[in-house]
């Protein structure tokens, strides 16, 4: 449901899901309610096809469909909505929550580790650490007859 003052849902500074990407279902909840729990369709679930979105360069796209490859149905993702009675805090908890997860899986991998071999010291130090030990542990055997 397209509002004036919602032009899109803000993943980070560069994009920007626009709300005509994102449509919505509702159902009725289970849990806690009072007497509205059986009338009002309080379940929340915010629809948006990733694959198919114009907010997303190839680039984020390639890397957001790698990272919820598991999530994806066809493309699309699907949040789900339903801890809360009102339908409008559980329609703000998805948009939240399909924020944080998007957020998550456009950010660039951490750089590669590069290996490293200890030093000549170290290896000195280690190797005389284990010396020490090993005759700590000589003198505290009884002795041999």
């Amino acid at each position: 449901m397209p509002a004036a003052h919602r032009p899109g849902l803000r993943i980070n500074a560069r994009v920007t899901i626009p709300e005509s990407e994102l449509s919505w279902r509702f159902s009725r909840s289970s849990g806690p309610g009072g007497q509205g729990v059986n009338t009002a369709d309080s379940r929340a679930e915010l629809v948006w096809d990733a694959g198919g979105s114009a907010a997303l360069s190839p680039v984020q796209r390639e890397r957001l469909l790698t990272h919820l490859g598991g999530r994806l149905v066809g493309g699309v993702l699907t949040i789900a909505a339903s801890e809360h009675r009102e339908q409008l805090r559980n329609r703000d908890a998805a948009r939240t929550r399909l924020a944080a997860i998007v957020a998550e899986a456009l950010r660039p991998p951490p750089p590669m580790r590069r290996p490293t071999a200890p030093s000549r010291g170290a290896k000195e130090r280690r190797l005389k650490a284990k010396k020490h030990r090993t005759d700590v542990k000589r003198l505290r055997r009884p002795p041999d007859d």
